[in-house]
């Protein structure tokens, strides 16, 4: 006979629901998703490079530069047209992406739908003690999220793009 162990449901998560809960639990942030017309390797191959893609996709980041990596764990600074400097941790493995700063919590994730690929883009500000304003910004964070997963869709020959 099993022990009550064996029987327990299990419930997994794929990445992209993961990021989507993380977002609904998250005050204030922006969640966006979209099924992309590419296989996951070539859509996750464009979005786990961090350097290029991140200035692309966030117009508030100019540069975007890791400075060290161990296995999955890695860190980066960025910089905002304004010239301001913040260091991120990055938890980036196959089809998920989880950064956070000093004020900044967001991430990627990506699995294979079908022939495509599901792809989503959560950001969230980190305003120690501002509770309900960060549930003000919510509209905003959404709007700048769905803009972020726009501009990586809609860039010339890459997946989801016109090229």
């Amino acid at each position: 006979m099993g022990t009550l162990k064996d029987s327990w449901p299990v419930a997994e998560l794929d990445a992209v629901r993961r990021l989507r809960v993380l977002a609904r639990s998250t005050p204030g942030a922006g969640f966006a998703e979209q099924l992309i017309d590419a296989p996951l390797h070539q859509v996750w191959a464009l979005a786990s490079d961090l350097e290029n893609q991140l200035p692309i996709m966030i117009t508030d980041i100019r540069s975007f530069t890791v400075t060290s990596a161990a296995g999955e764990r890695l860190e980066a600074r960025a910089r905002s047209p304004l010239g301001l400097r913040t260091r991120f941790d990055i938890v980036l493995r196959p089809g998920w992406c989880l950064m956070q700063s000093r004020f900044v919590l967001g991430g990627m994730a990506a699995v294979a739908e079908g022939d495509g690929t599901r792809f989503a883009f959560f950001g969230a500000l980190r305003l120690p003690g501002a509770g309900p304003a960060e549930r003000a910004l919510h509209p905003l964070m959404s709007a700048l999220g769905a803009r972020a997963l726009r501009r990586f869709t809609d860039q010339p020959a890459r997946p989801g793009g016109r090229g």
